[in-house]
């Protein structure tokens, strides 16, 4: 009697996974599409995220017309152009501005008065500067209305015109001192990009596969279903680590971020997440089949939520609270707060797991969904 075989279709066989993990290892070096993606991709996304989107207001450019000759209002005039939030058009007549503001090339405009010193000498006589803002951007508005004020109130304190604060109040930021956007933007951009590289790869890589019918042959083979799985996505798991570690090493050596938590925490929370990125675009491949359909559900089903209910840009406790419920099954939410707690606090424990735990859970959901959608004929 004869010994089992190791290809036997009988059992899970490791022989068998390695030699398909190593063609398809194979086969991601030989494809460009995938190392453009992996490696070059998220370069050009983290120079976007880091320059091209910021949260920072600085040299907001407003107008500031100069109306009295009083040297309180010079002094005055002279606190809004040193100020770095500012970049001061000065004028002398409002009307040398409005059109400038009403064609968007600035924010608004600062009015200081021709009767300026009598307001400040009577503070019933009036508001002592006049801002207008344009209002068909409400949050610029709303910063140059209180930076506006900030700037004359500051200036007011420093000349003595108010009197000091009972209470001194000296805030402090913990894990963002200085308030840079960059510095919770870039976590999240990384979470961004792991979500394209995870999801529209493996979900295009295997849509592509199904419509050349080179999985069916492989069905066809003594392998297992689970066999054939594991090793299409243990290649690109490694590929996505390493561009993890690349993007990484961009945002702390080109970006400044500083990075509080270790990298083995940080390769961890990343491990984690490629479970459910890799998972969603398993079961994107197996129901589409067709590269085309394949890339609008990824983009649809993965990137969108991933850039917009996961807190990267908004704030999910602000959201509705029928999206913020929907927010709770998209992964991206928990890797970009695992992200920035690693970056910014460090190895945070008892944030880190829960926001782990919530990803392995959408993970198994999404691997049982891709188990049964290719479901051998044979290990059925």
């Amino acid at each position: 009697m004869s010994a089992p075989t190791p290809w036997s279709s009988q059992g899970f066989s490791g022989r068998r996974l390695l030699a398909l993990v190593r063609k398809e290892g194979l086969q991601v070096v030989r494809d460009p599409s995938a190392i453009l993606i992996a490696f070059v991709l998220p370069v050009i996304l983290l120079f976007l995220f880091a320059y091209a989107v910021s949260l920072d207001i600085r040299q907001v450019p407003i107008g500031l017309v100069l109306e009295s000759e009083d040297p309180s209002a010079q002094s005055l005039a002279a606190a809004f152009s040193g100020t770095r939030y500012f970049q001061v058009t000065p004028a002398r007549d409002r009307r040398q501005v409005a059109g400038a503001v009403a064609a968007g090339d600035l924010k608004g405009f600062v009015v200081i008065p021709a009767d300026f010193a009598h307001r400040l000498a009577e503070p019933l006589a009036g508001p002592l500067v006049e801002v207008i803002t344009d209002g068909s951007q409400p949050n610029n508005a709303g910063f140059v209305a209180h930076y506006a004020e900030g700037v004359v109130l500051g200036w007011a304190q420093a000349e003595g015109l108010v009197p000091a604060p009972r209470v001194d109040l000296q805030p402090r930021f913990w894990f963002n001192p200085e308030i840079e956007s960059r510095r919770f933007l870039v976590p999240g951009a990384i979470a961004i990009i792991m979500t394209m590289i995870g999801t529209l790869l493996t979900a295009l890589v295997l849509a592509r596969e199904w419509e050349r019918g080179t999985l069916e042959a492989l069905f066809s083979t003594q392998a297992r279903v689970a066999e054939i799985l594991i090793g299409k996505l243990l290649p690109y798991f490694g590929l996505g680590l390493l561009a993890t570690l690349g993007s990484a090493a961009l945002a702390i050596s080109v970006f400044g971020l500083p990075l509080q938590g270790s990298w083995g925490t940080l390769l961890l929370v990343s491990a984690v997440f490629l479970v459910p990125a890799l998972g969603q675009g398993l079961v994107i491949s197996a129901i589409t089949k067709n590269q085309f359909i394949a890339a609008q559900v990824a983009l649809f089903t993965g990137f969108l939520p991933a850039f917009l209910l996961s807190g990267f840009l908004f704030e999910i406790d602000s959201m509705p609270a029928p999206i913020r419920a929907i927010s709770l099954i998209v992964p991206a939410r928990y890797f970009i707060a695992s992200l920035q707690t690693v970056f910014l606090a460090g190895d945070t424990w008892p944030v880190l797991v829960p926001n782990m735990a919530a990803m392995l859970t959408i993970g198994a959901v999404f691997f049982a969904l891709a188990r049964l959608k290719t479901r051998k004929s044979l290990d059925a």
